[in-house]
């Protein structure tokens, strides 16, 4: 009887936050291997606000990257973490200083972390549990909001159509980063590639839909509708910050990007046509983790 146990992890730097998944993945004979999460990490720091500001990581955000990743070493070493990947996506992509802090981090840390691009995180995404929701007798448009970009992809009866990243993300929304020409260039494109079909659901990830979904109290595989996101929408606008921090009970570093991620959320409904917007709860480091299972097998 073949039985074993692995532990991987994956570190997700991105532009609003930076998150460590640690997952156990039991091996069976020849059945299909069992992903569980075991510890994730947040740590809020957002190196989008550095980068879409003033075009580098500041002095302050690298010593607390430095630490971070330290922190998520000796985890990873606690929970004797087999084999590990790092990608860093749009804010240190953007950075002039990206590759510097990249050789610093390892340097101090150990963590050795890639910059990867658009359609390359596009790709790690597509790894998850996402095919599970790929019903061949319908038609979905993906949608993961970040803080620097919007990943799209269609999928239409089983296969993935097309699939593009616009530079509309939420940090870039609250610093008011984002042209009226760009908001036309999405629209066209999300328009045009669903045209041809009668009827799209959204599927979307990202921290802030996890967190609506959540609180909207919707059972897993159930659909929120444009409506009821609308509602979300209207009701997040009539608090100020401090008001949905405490009212909303939302983090600190959620309770601002929340009202953009909404817009682009509706916005890609609206211009899809869609209804509803399913909520499966993924994300690059669910992704990282396959990717890496994937690797380790080969």
């Amino acid at each position: 009887m073949a039985f074993e146990i692995r532990k991987y992890g994956a570190i997700d730097i991105g532009s609003n936050a930076i998150r460590l998944l640690i997952a156990t993945v039991t091996l069976y004979n020849d059945q299909p291997p069992v992903f569980k999460k075991t510890s994730l990490v947040r740590v809020p720091i957002r190196l989008g606000q550095d980068v879409f500001t003033s075009g580098h990581i500041s002095k302050e955000n690298i010593e607390r990257m430095i630490s971070s990743m330290k922190s998520y070493q000796l985890l990873m070493d606690v929970h004797k973490v087999k084999t590990y990947k790092a990608y860093a996506t749009s804010a240190m992509r953007e950075a002039q200083n990206g590759e510097d802090v990249v050789a610093q981090i390892e340097k101090e840390s150990g963590i050795h972390i890639d910059i990867i691009d658009g359609s390359h995180e596009a790709a790690i995404i597509a790894m998850t549990d996402l095919h599970a929701m790929i019903d061949e007798s319908k038609v979905l448009l993906y949608v993961d909001v970040g803080g620097g970009s919007t990943e799209f992809t269609l999928f239409a009866f089983g296969k993935e159509i097309i699939s593009r990243s616009f530079k509309i993300g939420t940090v870039r929304l609250l610093n008011d980063m984002v042209k009226k020409s760009l908001w036309d260039e999405a629209e066209q494109w999300i328009k045009e590639v669903t045209a041809p079909y009668e009827r799209i659901d959204l599927i979307g990830s990202g921290g802030n839909i996890n967190n609506i979904f959540k609180s909207s109290g919707k059972s897993m595989g159930k659909p929120l509708s444009y409506f009821y996101l609308l509602n979300y929408y209207e009701q997040l606008q009539n608090y100020n910050y401090e008001e949905r921090v405490y009212h909303l009970n939302l983090n600190h570093d959620r309770a601002d990007v929340i009202i953009p991620a909404c817009r682009i959320y509706l916005r890609a409904m609206k211009w899809s046509r869609a209804k509803n917007i399913y909520v499966p709860k993924i994300g690059l480091t669910d992704g990282i983790i396959k990717s890496v299972f994937n690797a380790d097998n080969r």
